[in-house]
């Protein structure tokens, strides 16, 4: 006997959109959704076989809460029909973002709170995947040693 649950799924294709995209062509999708929305300096950085929880990294900044929550938001947008988000954290703040679809997390820090938790910093051995960022998004290595100026 089945579950009746289980009824209401009968008949309906079940795709696993997981297996669709590469780990790495969501990564890439995230990070141009971020300079869509304008986010300050999208990193990739390629974890796979460095640790367990995920195979790339997105870190970028926003200038204020409401741009973090608008950055946040875009990126959940645009992979929705890659990957599920399986858990997102402090949207209520603005101030750090977590996104996290499985093998994928993207931070997405408002302004000098990426310095604090320097995620780039402890994963300074690993590779980063090339992304075109325009000139008006980067921000060079000695303009984080100071408060952020936008």
């Amino acid at each position: 006997m089945k579950a009746p649950e289980l009824d209401l799924l009968e008949g309906v294709e079940m795709t696993n959109t997981t297996e669709e995209f590469s780990s790495e062509q969501v990564a890439r999708t995230i990070a141009a959704a971020a300079i869509d929305k304008k986010a300050i300096e999208p990193v990739i950085i390629d974890v796979r076989g460095k640790c367990d929880y995920a195979d790339y990294l997105v870190v970028c900044s926003g200038r204020s809460d409401r741009h973090v929550d608008g950055i946040a938001t875009g990126i959940d947008n645009e992979v929705v029909d890659m990957r599920t988000c399986i858990s997102t954290e402090g949207m209520a703040n603005g101030q750090w973002v977590l996104l996290d679809y499985g093998d994928v997390i993207v931070h997405v820090f408002n302004g000098q709170k990426r310095n604090e938790y320097n995620i780039e910093g402890l994963w300074k051995d690993a590779e980063r995947v090339h992304i075109d960022v325009p000139p008006e998004l980067r921000l060079t290595d000695e303009s984080y040693d100071e408060p952020l100026q936008f």
